[in-house]
């Protein structure tokens, strides 16, 4: 069955095989390209690194397919976070997800060659006094609450969070093109 009419049996919510083909990445192998979610999370848009961000998953190589910028409802927010509702700090996770805009990229979908191990790599550790300088999270995070960036951590979770953030028109399939052609004379 097509990803587009999955999504539109599926309500209109991406839905996609979990191992895209990746288009314009010769040396990928297509069994092993995913996509994934990132998202800025409220202290990131607000101390203004969403660029920082971009900059770092496309000097990776990956290729960024969807993008929005969203004030997030509860709602989505519960069944972001369901696998933390039992958690103490549940309530005011929800509370500072929903105190302002959210980039979904953040929500971005970026896909490459094994994205979602190496998004989780480039991110760092959740708890920012844990996490390596040059990882995201390692450079700019200052609390494990406002730690600038969500990631997801499996390539079946970033099926399940890409289809809750993202419509299946709102992914593009395209291919990278390096421009050589724009050089010659």
């Amino acid at each position: 069955m097509s990803c587009i009419l999955r999504g539109l049996l599926s309500g209109g919510r991406a839905v996609y095989p979990a191992r895209p083909p990746c288009l314009g990445y010769s040396s990928a192998a297509p069994e092993i390209c995913e996509r994934t979610l990132i998202a800025v999370k409220p202290d990131g848009v607000q101390r203004r690194m969403v660029g920082e961000v971009i900059k770092r998953f496309e000097q990776r190589g990956f290729k960024l397919v969807g993008i929005k910028m969203l004030q997030a409802s509860e709602a989505v927010l519960s069944k972001h976070y369901h696998d933390l509702q039992k958690k103490p700090f549940y309530p005011a996770l929800i509370r500072y997800m929903a105190s302002g805009p959210v980039v979904a990229m953040g929500s971005m979908v970026w896909e490459g060659h094994n994205v979602v191990r190496s998004s989780r790599l480039m991110v760092g550790e959740t708890d920012s006094s844990q996490a390596k300088p040059g990882t995201v999270r390692g450079d700019f995070s200052v609390h494990i609450s406002r730690n600038i960036i969500h990631a997801s951590d499996s390539v079946e979770v970033a099926e399940k969070e890409i289809g809750l953030w993202f419509h299946t028109a709102e992914l593009i399939t395209w291919e990278t093109n390096d421009h050589s052609d724009l050089y010659q004379v």
